[in-house]
């Protein structure tokens, strides 16, 4: 059994804080991630596709949505680096575990602060400047390997001290 036009747009916009975000990180424009949307659920009813259950009409709305974001922003925005595919993979993930979660942007930034100066220019480097591990690695004289352990490292370590402050307000807020 397939999904109705009813209950996809039930779904849909159940979802649309969710989808949107997802386009709004890619195209960091609120009228490109409303726009985007609409095209997402217009193809969801349009198009030749069905979904036998929610969550399948959900992982395909959401890949549509980042997508769509890719390719506004290309259109659009030339000058800009695109996120890589794992970064904007793992902010999807972060974003389907608390979509309407602003607390954690806050944490990580917090988190950040809390980063040393080396441990943070890698950082800038490698997601606010776009550059390849390559780059980075020549960039800082440090092995290829050595980067991306670094940078596996950072990633565990931000998620922890995220995880911890949250945990730690959500304590508080009881």
């Amino acid at each position: 059994m397939t999904l109705s036009h009813d209950e996809i747009m039930r779904v849909l916009f159940a979802a649309r804080p969710r989808l949107g975000a997802a386009a709004y990180v890619i195209a960091r424009d609120a009228q490109a991630a409303e726009d985007i949307f609409q095209n997402v659920a217009l193809k969801a009813l349009t198009q030749d596709v069905t979904f036998a259950h929610e969550g399948a009409l959900l992982s395909w709305a959401t890949v549509s949505a980042r997508r769509e974001a890719l390719d506004w922003l290309r259109r659009r925005k030339p000058e800009v680096p695109v996120l890589d595919n794992d970064v904007l993979d793992l902010l999807e993930a972060e974003g389907a575990a608390a979509p309407a979660d602003t607390g954690r942007v806050g944490a990580l930034r917090d988190c950040l602060e809390q980063v040393p100066a080396t441990s943070r220019r890698l950082l800038e480097l490698r997601y606010f400047e776009g550059r390849s591990c390559n780059e980075v690695a020549a960039e800082v004289g440090a092995g290829l390997d050595a980067v991306y352990q670094r940078l596996s490292r950072l990633h565990r370590q931000l998620r922890a001290c995220v995880e911890q402050r949250l945990g730690g307000a959500q304590t508080e807020a009881t």
